[in-house]
């Protein structure tokens, strides 16, 4: 693969510039870049390990507001950059594999792609082990062991493995919501009041 190749042989000289000419950057561009982060992490045998800080950094953007916008602004500085990825990376361990992919992005700016490329990283690990996809939305907090049998029973249900997000959602008022692929089942006391509504309106 180009870019898996790319960035081997840029881990330690950065002196290319092929990739920073395009100036699109779709979802197939993602796609790209996670699966050559994904053969690099399975022939390092740290795949899981990468996995699991992938879905750390992310979980940092979602609840960081400073480190969302330090990297969606194209503007800052890439040593700058370079300093606060260096210090993650050594304060929560990250493989060296995953820092220096990180700093390739951000050489290669495209660091403010990350959020997308981490995504795609994550469903490909999902797709390589079998598993389907559910998003999960409930109005009363769910414990842990409340979220694992209702994991075992759609594994049971769609007979495949299933990768669960859940969502404490107070909006919804009561009931719950569940969606795997095209597939969505609505409970919630919040979809039932707009139909109603919706009835309402049409009389």
């Amino acid at each position: 693969m180009l870019i898996k190749a790319w960035f081997l042989n840029n881990l330690q000289d950065n002196r290319g510039s092929k990739l920073s000419k395009n100036k699109g950057f779709s979802i197939t561009s993602a796609e790209r870049y996670s699966l050559a982060l994904y053969e690099l992490a399975s022939e390092n045998n740290v795949l899981s390990l990468i996995e699991d800080q992938c879905s750390f950094i992310l979980n940092l953007i979602s609840s960081s507001k400073d480190f969302s916008n330090l990297i969606k602004d194209p503007t800052n500085n890439q040593e700058d950059l370079l300093k606060i990825l260096i210090n993650i990376s050594d304060n929560n361990k990250f493989e060296k594999l995953l820092k220096n992919f990180l700093s390739f992005l951000i050489i290669k700016r495209r660091f403010f792609y990350i959020e997308k490329i981490l995504n795609s990283f994550i469903e490909t690990c999902s797709q390589k082990r079998g598993e389907l996809k559910a998003e999960l939305k409930s109005a009363k907090e769910l414990s842990s062991d409340e979220i694992s049998k209702l994991t075992e029973e759609l594994t049971k249900n769609f007979s495949s493995k299933i990768k669960l997000n859940y969502k404490h959602d107070q909006s919804l008022i009561g009931g719950l919501i569940v969606k795997i692929g095209s597939t969505m089942v609505d409970t919630s006391i919040k979809n039932k009041l707009q139909q109603i509504e919706n009835r309402m309106i049409e009389a």
